[in-house]
C-alpha cells in the first residue's frame, strides 16, 4: 500500500495543502514548527483513528475552523481508492470512502501505517496508558473491527465509574446496587474480547521485536514483553505488576470475580478498578523493566524495535501489502550506526515517509522524493 496524494483543509496550520508522493522513500523537509509533522499524523489517522501527538481530536482543527478535512488516495497495487475523513470540533466525525458516507472505524480497512516518532519513547518510559494506547492502535489496525468494541468498551466503562460515583456521594452499599451486575455483564463481555486480543499481540510481537532490537541496537538484550493484568490480581496502573498471564480458566471468570472482590473498593473510590483500562504492557531488557533501569540508547532501541516489528506484523497479515512506514523527526535522536541500520531496515518497505529539519541527518537511501515544508506550504524539491 501507498499514499499517492494527501489534501488537508483547515488541517492543524495547513488552510490547504495539497502532495504527491511517490512509491519507496519520500522526505519531508523543513525547520521546526512548519507543519511537518502535521502531514504525518493526518497520514496515520486514517489508519489508527487518532493521533501520535494528543488524545482528542481538536487541536488537529485549524484554528476559526469548525472542522478539518483529510483527503488521501490510497494504491493497493492496481486499484486505488479515495478516503475523506472530515475531523469535527464538535461532534462525531465522519469519513467517505471513493464518496460513498462509512463510519469512521471502516478507515483502518484500507488504510495502514506505522508511525514512529520520538513520542514513542513514552510507550517505554511513560505511563501505563501510553502502553496501553499503542497496543489498542494496533489491534485495531490488525482487526479493524475492534474499534467498535474498544469504544463501546470506553462507553460501558464511563457509565458503570458514573454509577459507582454516585452511589458513593449516596451512601449506597453494595448489595444494594443491582444495576452494577448489568453493568458488570457488559464491561465482562467487551473486555474480555479486548484482553485477549492483546494477549495475542504481545506473544506474536514476541519473536519480531527481539530480531528487530538486535537489528537496531546491534546487540541482543533479551528484550521481551508481557502484560500484566488487573483481572488476575494486583493493579498494574497503580505500580502493582505482580499480575501475570500464566493463569488457567475462563478469563472472563476470573474477570467477574475480580470484579466482585474488589465492589468494596470501587464504591469506596467510586473508580472501576479491574479491567484492560487498568492493564500494563511490561517490557524489559536485560531481564530488566526498560522503565527505571534501560539507557537511553536502550530505551530508543525498544520503542523503534516496536514499531519496526508492528510493521512486520502488519506485512505478514495483511491482504494490503506493506504499511506505510512512517518515521518522523527520528534521525536527529540516534547515532550514526542507529541511523544506518534503521535506513537498511526501513528501505524494504513499499513506501517510506520521512520528516527531518536537517536534510543530511537522513541517510541517502531515504532521500529518494524530497518536499520542503515552510510554513504551512509546499514546495516539491523535484519542481
Amino acid at each position: 500500500m501507498i499514499v499517492e496524494q494527501l489534501g488537508l483543509t483547515d488541517f492543524r496550520n495547513y488552510a490547504a495543502a495539497d502532495v504527491s508522493l511517490s512509491a519507496g522513500a519520500n522526505l519531508f523537509v523543513g525547520r521546526n514548527g512548519q507543519g511537518k509533522t502535521n502531514l504525518v499524523e493526518a497520514v496515520a489517522y486514517l489508519a489508527t483513528l487518532g493521533s501520535h501527538r494528543v488524545s482528542s481530536d481538536a487541536p488537529m482543527v485549524r484554528d476559526g475552523a469548525d472542522a478539518a478535512i483529510v483527503r488521501a488516495r490510497l494504491g493497493h497495487g492496481e486499484r486505488s481508492v479515495l478516503l475523506e475523513l472530515q475531523l469535527n470540533r464538535q461532534g462525531s466525525n465522519k469519513a467517505r470512502v471513493n464518496g460513498v458516507n462509512v463510519r469512521t472505524a471502516e478507515l483502518p480497512r484500507y488504510a495502514q501505517v506505522v508511525l514512529f516518532a520520538p513520542e514513542d519513547l513514552q510507550i517505554v518510559r511513560g505511563d501505563p496508558s501510553a502502553r496501553r494506547r499503542f497496543a489498542d492502535q494496533l489491534i485495531v489496525q490488525r482487526a479493524p473491527r475492534l474499534a467498535g468494541v474498544l469504544a463501546d468498551y470506553d462507553r460501558v466503562l464511563r457509565q458503570r465509574t458514573a454509577l459507582l460515583k454516585s452511589a458513593r456521594a449516596r451512601g449506597v452499599r453494595g448489595d444494594a446496587l443491582g444495576t452494577l451486575d448489568v453493568w458488570d455483564d457488559k464491561l465482562v463481555s467487551l473486555g474480555t474480547e479486548v484482553i485477549e486480543a492483546r494477549l495475542a499481540l504481545a506473544s506474536d510481537l514476541s519473536t519480531p521485536v527481539a530480531e528487530a532490537y538486535t537489528a537496531i541496537a546491534g546487540a541482543d538484550h533479551d528484550p521481551r514483553l508481557r502484560w500484566a493484568l488487573s483481572v488476575v490480581g494486583g493493579d498494574p496502573e497503580e505500580g502493582d505488576a505482580a499480575a501475570d498471564t500464566g493463569t488457567t480458566g475462563s478469563l472472563a471468570d476470573q474477570f467477574r470475580a475480580a470484579l466482585a472482590a474488589r465492589r468494596p473498593q470501587e464504591l469506596e473510590r467510586g473508580l472501576t478498578l479491574v479491567g484492560p483500562h487498568r492493564d500494563d504492557l511490561v517490557l524489559e531488557v536485560r531481564g530488566l523493566p526498560v522503565k527505571g533501569y534501560a539507557s537511553h540508547g536502550e530505551s530508543w532501541s525498544v520503542a523503534l524495535a516496536l514499531r519496526l516489528a508492528s510493521a512486520e506484523l502488519l506485512r505478514a497479515e495483511s491482504r494490503l501489502g506493506d504499511p506505510v512506514l512512517i518515521l518522523d523527526d527520528v534521525f536527529a535522536e540516534l547515532d550514526a550506526g542507529r541511523r544506518t541500520r534503521l535506513a537498511e531496515l526501513a528501505a524494504g518497505y513499499e513506501q517510506v515517509i520521512v520528516t527531518s529539519a536537517v536534510e543530511e541527518d537522513v541517510p541517502d537511501g531515504l532521500r529518494a522524493h524530497v518536499v520542503r515544508v515552510e510554513a504551512g506550504r509546499i514546495k516539491d524539491a523535484d519542481d
